[in-house]
C-alpha cells in the first residue's frame, strides 16, 4: 500500500515514521508538505509527532490551518484513512476530525517513557490485527497528553466503542499510577465514529523492532495494511467479470 506522511514546519518524527514504513515494514511512503493540496494517491496519510509550528497558540492549533489539512479533511470525509501520532492527535483533534483536546499533562511536566496500553477494541482497520485485552508497549514523550472531553463526549466516545487504546500498568489494569499523563478514562488513542481516523500519543513508529526495547508499534502499522489489502479484495470481488 502507498502512505503519505506530512511534514509541517517543526514536525521531527516524520522521518522515522517513512524509515519505520518504507525499511522495517516494506511498505510505499511518499512525504507530503504541508502546503500540498495533492495527497498523490496515498492510502493512508500520517500525521507524525514534533511540535509542528513551534506548537505556538496550542498543540497543533496552527497546523489544522495548513493547505493539506484541508486535503486531509476531504479524504477522511471520503472514508480515506488518517492516523495522527502525538502532534499528529493533537492536530486531529485541533482540525475537528477527532472529538476532544490535549491538555498540558497532569504533574506539569514533559514525560518521556516506555508505557503499556490495552487494546480496548479491533474493530477498527488500526488495530484489526490484534484482539481485545492486548497490551503493547509503547514510547511516549510529550508534555500535552492529557487527553479532555465534556462528560456527554467522553460518554459517546465510550458508548461508541471508539477508544482503541487505553493506558495500563504491565498487568493491563488502568489505575493513575499507569496514567502517565492525567488522560481522562485513561484514553491513550481513539478513533472517529466512522473509525477512520485515528490519534494516539503513543509512538509506535518507535517500536517496530526488537532493537528498540519492542515492536508492538509494527502491529498497528501491519493492521492498516491487511485492512486496506482486504478492502482491495473486496471491490476486486465486487465487480462482476466483463465489467
Amino acid at each position: 500500500m502507498r502512505w503519505g506522511v506530512v511534514t509541517f514546519p517543526g514536525s521531527l518524527d516524520d522521518h522515522d515514521t517513512r524509515y519505520a514504513l518504507e525499511h522495517v515494514l516494506g511498505q510505499t511512503a511518499v512525504a507530503l508538505w504541508h502546503k500540498d493540496r495533492d495527497l498523490q494517491g496515498v492510502d493512508c496519510v500520517v500525521l507524525p509527532g514534533g511540535f509542528s509550528y513551534g506548537d505556538y497558540l496550542r498543540c497543533g492549533a496552527i497546523a489544522r490551518f495548513s493547505p493539506v489539512m484541508e486535503s486531509v479533511a476531504a479524504f477522511a470525509r471520503e472514508g480515506g484513512l488518517v492516523l495522527g501520532i502525538c502532534n499528529g492527535f493533537q492536530i486531529l483533534c485541533e482540525a475537528g476530525l477527532l472529538p476532544g483536546a490535549l491538555m498540558r499533562n497532569r504533574d506539569l511536566s514533559f514525560v518521556c517513557e516506555h508505557v503499556h496500553v490495552r487494546v480496548e477494541s479491533a474493530a477498527a482497520p488500526f488495530t484489526q490485527t490484534c484482539k481485545p485485552g492486548d497490551l503493547l508497549a509503547l514510547p511516549i514523550k510529550h508534555g500535552e497528553g492529557c487527553y479532555v472531553a465534556d462528560p456527554d463526549t467522553l460518554q459517546a466516545i465510550e458508548d461508541n466503542g471508539q477508544v482503541l487504546l487505553r493506558y495500563v500498568d504491565a498487568n493491563g489494569r488502568a489505575s493513575e499510577s499507569a496514567n502517565p499523563n492525567g488522560s481522562l478514562h485513561h484514553i491513550a488513542g481513539l478513533t472517529n465514529r466512522q473509525r477512520n481516523v485515528f490519534g494516539l500519543m503513543p509512538h509506535p513508529e518507535h517500536a517496530v523492532e526488537k532493537a528498540l526495547g519492542s515492536d508492538d508499534g509494527a502491529r498497528l502499522f501491519r493492521s492498516v495494511t491487511a485492512a486496506v489489502a482486504a478492502g482491495r479484495t473486496q471491490a476486486r470481488a465486487s465487480v462482476a467479470p466483463g465489467h
